[in-house]
């Protein structure tokens, strides 16, 4: 069987090149079809990345529109990056839908209904700040926590009556003592008292994880009603102290709000063991002897990742941007030798720190909690608690 080569005199051309050839050809064809039958609308285009814009906006300035003040009716705080000419948008856009990104909603939605998510989540009586987290997660976790209930979450009618109840207990208490002991100091939670029911939540839902310990310090304002109503100190024993009945042993001649008291509580999980640490009269010089105490108790129980014991600090408004121990706390948190891998601030507002009641006068900043920022922190602010004005 005979073989012949021929010699084809032709510019040869490899299968790769043919099939770019084609798929380019293919491509354009497809680009021609969808440029004819589907006109790309980039006004449109244009106004979807103006709403992301707008979105973002909201969760970075939400909280200066936000109602934080209740002797206010509303805050009146004019911030253009939250309207929607400065975006490019109009009255006549509220009906369009849009892709809504990350915001916790669905896919697509109209323009309205964003502004709504937006405004009750970000501008009514709680907000957040925390776009200042460097981590994404953390940030994404909070978004999902308060766009998808817009900061209003449904409580349980059981749970309502537990809160109504730690309202009343904390309320009847100051009304009480005011009125039997009137002329002595009390340091009196009056207008703060869902400071009550907050710590009362905290304390269950940290059972609920598992949480052995709980050491709280705070200063002087509601410290009695913290006593009574969380830590389940008698009343006839608060009674005997103010009517000078009292034995306190070695600590006789200290006042009842710098006194040390630990207990352990039943919650519907487990027993949990609350301290509340000694507090005189400086301030907030209790935060890192918490921090301390904190410490040597994890090291006690071997609690490496901080999985037992939470620490809980309350300040007032004033002294957490007033004290420059609060700085120093927060700037060693982190530090191998001092971290306890993290500690609940609460900061109630009475409107009345250092005897000022105009913001200009107390502090150079928005918020008294902006010095938590160097930790990159995220902050909740709440009328109901009157954490800031």
């Amino acid at each position: 069987m005979a073989y012949t080569v021929c010699s084809i005199k032709k510019k040869p051309v490899t299968y790769s090149e043919t099939f770019i050839e084609k798929s380019n050809q293919h491509d354009e064809q497809i680009a021609a079809h969808q440029e004819k039958s589907y006109p790309i609308d980039t006004a449109y285009e244009r106004k979807q990345v103006q709403v992301l814009q707008l979105i973002n906006s909201y969760r970075i300035l939400g909280h200066f529109k936000a109602n934080l003040n209740p002797l206010y009716k509303e805050n009146s705080t004019s911030i253009p990056e939250l309207t929607l000419e400065y975006h490019q948008l109009t009255e006549s856009d509220l009906k369009l839908e849009f892709d809504s990104g990350s915001l916790n909603t669905d896919d697509r939605a109209t323009l309205k209904k964003i502004l709504h998510i937006l405004d009750q989540t970000y501008c009514h009586t709680i907000c957040a700040e925390y776009m200042q987290i460097s981590e994404t997660t953390e940030k994404r976790w909070i978004q999902q926590k308060l766009e998808s209930v817009i900061s209003l979450p449904s409580i349980h009618y059981k749970a309502r009556q537990r809160i109504l109840r730690r309202l009343t207990a904390a309320e009847g208490l100051e009304k009480y003592l005011h009125t039997r002991y009137v002329g002595q100091k009390r340091f009196s939670l009056e207008g703060a008292e869902s400071l009550i029911p907050l710590l009362d939540e905290l304390v269950q839902s940290a059972a609920t994880y598992n949480i052995k310990e709980t050491v709280i310090g705070m200063a002087h304002r509601g410290r009695l009603n913290v006593l009574v109503n969380i830590l389940g100190k008698t009343p006839a024993e608060l009674f005997e102290e103010f009517e000078g009945k009292k034995d306190h042993g070695d600590y006789m001649g200290d006042v009842k709000y710098h006194m040390v008291f630990s207990s352990d509580i039943l919650t519907p999980q487990s027993s949990m063991h609350l301290t509340l640490a000694f507090n005189h009269s400086h301030l907030e010089i209790v935060s890192p002897v918490v921090e301390g105490s904190v410490r040597a108790r994890q090291e006690r129980r071997f609690d490496q990742t901080g999985d037992q014991i939470i620490p809980i600090q309350i300040h007032g408004d004033a002294a957490f941007s007033g004290q420059g121990v609060v700085m120093e706390t927060f700037q060693m948190s982190q530090s191998r030798g001092y971290s306890t891998k993290g500690t609940l601030h609460i900061v109630i507002n009475n409107q009345i720190g250092f005897t000022t009641s105009n913001v200009s006068d107390a502090r150079s900043t928005q918020y008294c909690t902006e010095v938590s920022k160097m930790q990159g922190k995220s902050i909740i602010n709440a009328a109901l608690i009157k954490f800031q004005p």
